[in-house]
């Protein structure tokens, strides 16, 4: 095995088992520490609630899988990045490296019952200096972002099949009343099938401060960011 999947496949075995150690809900910064180390895509921060904050994201660039049908959204996440990570070390129509950023986000299009499969499409931010001409790569797909907000929540420890679902209803619960929750609303009516996702900030060999959050994508006209 070449050395690069033998550490892949190291890192996946612990992500694996290590799936216990997870802490949800505790009182995370919402400054992860790996995007003082490595590129994260930038936003402007439009508001701070209880539990939640709002973001504005502009013009990001995703290399993405497409869609996975699993009912694990472990497993998923990690047959897609598996895809990703061979982009990334040159596996592209460039044969061009591409420097590794953080965060890794699930875009989960949820099954109608608890034994169904979802829909689950994997993504790497693309690196500003690659956006411009992004190497494609055979089933792999860039998506393009303007201007989207996002309503975040954030959670700690490895990330679980379970926690997609419990951290989007928290979510949800900590935006009831708000206006946010309005411009959501009325983001999902306009698309019923709109995902919500899943951003893992953390190398599977960080054990402590882990970050991830659970992002529910929404429209809005620009003037209304400041009521």
């Amino acid at each position: 095995m070449a050395p690069s999947l033998f550490k892949l496949s190291v890192l996946f075995n612990l992500l694996t088992n290590f799936t216990n150690w997870s802490q949800n809900g505790g009182n995370v910064e919402f400054s992860p520490t790996s995007c003082t180390r490595i590129e994260c895509p930038s936003y402007d921060l439009v508001h701070v609630g209880n539990g939640f904050e709002i973001r504005r994201y502009n013009s990001t660039v995703w290399m993405s899988t497409s869609p996975i049908v699993d009912i694990s959204l472990v497993d998923a996440t990690r047959s897609g990045f598996l895809q990703l990570f061979d982009y990334i070390q040159g596996k592209n129509k460039y044969a061009k490296k591409i420097e590794m950023t953080a965060p890794v986000i699930v875009q989960i299009a949820p099954s109608d019952g608890p034994v169904c499969a979802s829909s689950f499409i994997v993504s790497f931010y693309v690196p500003k200096e690659n956006q411009a001409d992004t190497p494609p790569a055979q089933g792999l797909h860039a998506q393009k972002w303007g201007t989207k907000y996002a309503a975040v929540r954030q959670f700690s420890g490895f990330v679980k099949d379970s926690d997609a679902g419990e951290q989007a209803l928290a979510l949800h619960d900590s935006l009831l009343g708000s206006k946010w929750s309005d411009f959501i609303e009325k983001s999902r009516v306009a698309d019923p099938t709109s995902p919500y996702i899943v951003a893992q900030y953390n190398s599977p060999f960080e054990f402590e401060n882990r970050v991830n959050e659970i992002w529910m994508m929404f429209d809005m006209e620009d003037g209304y960011a400041s009521l």
